[in-house]
């Protein structure tokens, strides 16, 4: 089965940096975009990143814009999300997901999530 496993969440000041891992299996890995979503305390859930299966494409909400990087190593299974310059409205539970097609940005499966806090 799908499974999505986040990491690399913590605690970050203003300013710092994480980057996020996301090694999937359970399905043919470079065949399929991937994506981040962020939920903040009390809000709803809001699309941050997304690279199509080849990475020849990515979105960005226009919140991460400049400051987040997306990739993937499909030899490892993996997408990433380089997070700089974080500022405290960056906190929230983030998600890895996967779409069901090589090149929409809408997904079908979600990992479990991995906490990113930033706070000084």
């Amino acid at each position: 089965q799908v499974q999505l496993v986040e990491s690399g969440g913590g605690l970050a000041q203003p300013g710092g940096s994480l980057r996020l891992s996301c090694p999937a299996s359970g399905f043919p890995f470079g065949s399929y975009a991937m994506g981040w979503a962020g939920q903040a305390p009390g809000k709803g859930l809001e699309w941050v990143s997304g690279i199509y299966s080849d990475g020849s494409d990515t979105y960005y909400a226009d919140s991460g814009k400049g400051r987040f990087t997306i990739s993937r190593d499909n030899a490892k299974n993996t997408v990433y999300l380089q997070m700089n310059s974080l500022k405290p409205e960056d906190t929230a539970l983030y998600y890895c997901a996967k779409s069901p097609s090589p090149d929409l940005f809408e997904y079908d499966y979600w990992g479990q999530g991995t906490q990113v806090t930033v706070s000084s």
